[in-house]
């Protein structure tokens, strides 16, 4: 990163991902085209678990490459008068696949569950065997990420 004095620590960065509700995953899609779909998320332990339905672009598009990208943005505070916003964001990079091992797609969709639908274990049965057969768990393996945030964020930190 050219600025160094806006970089975020890497247990910045990993709270923003546990705090933020959702992010833009960013894939190779069609004929060479990037494509960005926003998307809900859980991370545990360097990696990032979303759901999907077993067909679609995105899927094909993990299939077909499994180099990708994600990105939150935990602020964004527009300042007009000064022509520029105060920000805080994160970008993961790495490779993407769909879980293929039943045992591991039921942990992951736990996982989503317990963040966003915390202590209903009724109806994380429920949806599980209604849906079970038709979704399908993605995993994100960070191998690098970077989060950054607006100089004036950092000035007020340190009050300079």
């Amino acid at each position: 990163m050219r600025r160094k004095r806006q970089l975020l620590s890497e247990e910045e960065s990993i709270r923003i991902l546990n705090n933020a509700t959702s992010g833009v995953l960013s894939l190779m899609g069609d004929e060479g085209y990037p494509y960005g779909v926003p998307i809900s998320h859980v991370y545990h332990e360097g990696k990032l678990y979303f759901h999907s339905a077993l067909r679609g672009h995105k899927i094909d598009a993990v299939r077909n490459n499994s180099r990708a990208s994600f990105t939150v943005i935990a602020a964004d505070e527009v300042h007009p008068e000064e022509f520029t916003t105060y920000f805080r964001s994160v970008i993961c990079f790495g490779q993407v696949h769909v879980i293929e091992d039943d045992g591991e797609k039921m942990r992951t969709i736990r996982l989503l569950s317990e963040r966003y639908n915390p202590g209903d274990e009724e109806g994380f049965q429920h949806e599980v065997q209604k849906d079970f057969k038709h979704m399908c768990m993605i995993c994100f393996d960070i191998e690098h990420l970077t989060g950054k945030e607006a100089i004036e964020l950092v000035r007020a930190k340190s009050g300079k």
